[in-house]
């Protein structure tokens, strides 16, 4: 999450007749991932087919950099599609999207774009998922594909997602691989949005995220958590406010969040931190009070290992550049 960290760059190929909200759910938490990080940690262009403005389901016109003309990049691509895919889905265009997979990192089918990946035979033999609407459908055009009933799917160089909210949690989910889950959970408390999920990895290379519901117990220890930045309570004290032992408390928290307690403790904390860093010019020894820890040397040494620069480095270099990055 410092300056340090390399930026990665992802093309996005926006269908027409696309949600608007379903474009957001993709490059707003990169957006925010770049405010937070105070850097480049994202960067996108868009494209459409034939290079003209995409008219969103709303009405709302949205700019593209140019056409779809792939050549051998191999950055991610982002294939966006809401409603009446096959009027865009051309010969040509199933065919430049056979060719750049030769070279491709990574390409998603999002929402009915998983119908433009397996159309242009992206996704035989690997898992998948759709919006829960078009799985009968899917599954009678496309048998080659193994069609499972979850949010999102990451198949090696295949990802697949059912809709918006499924595309949020992939992106945390990207966010929190390339940088950990401290920059992930912020992004998600910017929007307000609960992050947690359990990925099941016995699947080989495949990776499938499942949102669960959080358990009671587990939001209450979290509400707990975010009341007591200033003043952290020991696990076992945590745990017994809430009713369970602090093995059950360590447990649910990694079947629920995929972290254990004390990490999502010490996100919330250093989350706060770096907010008062970079949003006051308060002491560094008061952050630390007010953030749970005992000196300014202890909030430092906690602060560089997680963000590979001390307080004060991110402070100065926040303020050699406007702290809201724009991308695209």
């Amino acid at each position: 999450m410092s300056q340090k960290a390399p930026s990665q760059h992802f093309d996005i190929l926006l269908l027409p007749e696309t949600n608007l909200i379903l474009l957001a759910s993709v490059i707003e938490p990169l957006r925010a991932a770049n405010r937070i990080a105070g850097g480049d940690l994202y960067r996108w262009t868009l494209h459409s087919p034939d290079g003209t403005p995409v008219d969103t389901t709303c009405g709302i016109p949205i700019a593209v950099a140019g056409a779809f003309r792939p050549a051998r990049e191999t950055d991610p691509l982002f294939v966006l599609s809401s409603y009446d895919w096959k009027k865009s889905v051309t010969n040509d265009l199933k065919a430049q999207l056979a060719r750049t997979a030769r070279h491709r990192s990574l390409i998603a089918g999002i929402e009915t774009g998983t119908f433009v990946l397996a159309e242009a035979g992206l996704l035989n033999g690997s898992r998948a998922t759709i919006h829960w609407e078009d799985l009968e459908a899917f599954s009678l055009v496309y048998p080659e594909v193994e069609l499972v009933r979850d949010r999102f799917v990451i198949d090696s160089k295949r990802t697949t997602t059912g809709g918006p909210v499924p595309t949020l949690d992939l992106m945390l989910e990207l966010i929190r691989m390339a940088h950990g889950h401290t920059l992930a959970l912020e992004v998600s408390r910017l929007f307000l949005y609960e992050y947690g999920h359990r990925l099941d990895r016995e699947h080989g290379s495949a990776v499938t995220s499942v949102r669960q519901g959080r358990d009671a117990r587990v939001q209450a220890a979290v509400r707990l958590m975010e009341e007591t930045v200033d003043a952290p309570l020991v696990l076992t004290r945590l745990a017994k406010r809430v009713g369970v032992s602090a093995r059950h408390l360590q447990d649910m928290f990694q079947t629920t969040m995929g972290v254990g307690p004390h990490t999502h403790y010490i996100a919330l904390r250093l989350n706060a931190a770096r907010r008062k860093v970079i949003e006051t010019s308060a002491a560094i020894a008061d952050i630390a009070a007010e953030t749970g820890f005992n000196s300014a040397s202890a909030l430092s040494r906690s602060y560089r290992a997680q963000y590979r620069e001390s307080p004060s480095e991110t402070r100065r270099r926040v303020k050699r550049r406007d702290p809201v990055i724009s991308s695209g």
